[in-house]
């Protein structure tokens, strides 16, 4: 009869990392989330869905308001940080325009459940829309918002209206586009709604101007010899 195996020999798996059960969880939230309603959702259906037992939930998170806080604090954190590396370099404000709108689209895009969570779940309470005015989305804003006042500094944007209004109103079509989005039976790209919006808000709805044909000349009759006289 073989020897029993020494403690020290058998191959026991590690417990995962806590940054690694931490996304498991918030990913799991995102989802039963996005399936159920916050409201009717619970801790015990995010643990399950995150394999894990409802109690460890706790060891991360204090309550599930602090899940969808917690959720929406990591997406903004990341929809900055790779907004500013896009924009680093870029001097031209409808470029920088079109890199925020691509990857705001995009982000939402890739991940409907995120998608439905931002655009429906985090808005069904005045509590919730406050407190994430006030933080992360005011900055998310004020990136926008100091886009468009360089466009205007550079003369590539109308200096005649107020930046933070402009700022609040590319927000609000990119917002649309994602909402519309999710609740459209059709399939297709979200992020490749971006051009169109850049367009429209840098150009406006109007009809594009034309430039003016150059006249030729107009030739100066010449006198008869009759006239000469």
């Amino acid at each position: 009869m073989p020897p029993s195996p020494s403690l020290s020999s058998v191959s026991r798996r590690s417990p995962a990392p806590v940054s690694d059960k931490r996304e498991a969880i918030l990913a799991a939230a995102t989802s039963v989330f996005a399936r159920r309603g916050f409201f009717q959702a619970q801790v015990a259906d995010v643990a399950r869905s995150a394999g894990v037992a409802a109690g460890t939930v706790y060891l991360y998170f204090r309550s599930k308001d602090d899940l969808l806080v917690s959720l929406f604090e990591k997406t903004m954190r990341a929809a900055l940080a790779e907004g500013r590396t896009a924009l680093d370099g870029v001097p031209d404000a409808a470029e920088r325009l079109r890199r925020i709108a691509r990857l705001h689209l995009q982000r939402l895009g890739r991940d409907r459940n995120l998608a439905i969570v931002f655009q429906v779940e985090l808005r069904q309470t005045t509590k919730f829309m406050q407190q994430f005015s006030s933080t992360y989305l005011r900055d998310y804003l004020e990136l926008i918002q100091q886009t468009i006042a360089g466009g205007q500094q550079a003369g590539t944007l109308r200096a005649d209206i107020n930046a933070r209004t402009a700022a609040k109103m590319f927000f609000g079509a990119l917002d649309e586009m994602a909402t519309n989005w999710i609740l459209s039976d059709r399939r297709y790209e979200l992020d490749a709604e971006a051009d169109a919006v850049v367009d429209l808000f840098v150009n406006g709805i109007g009809p594009r101007r034309r430039p003016a044909k150059s006249r030729p000349p107009r030739s100066i009759p010449r006198l008869s010899a009759k006239e000469r006289r």
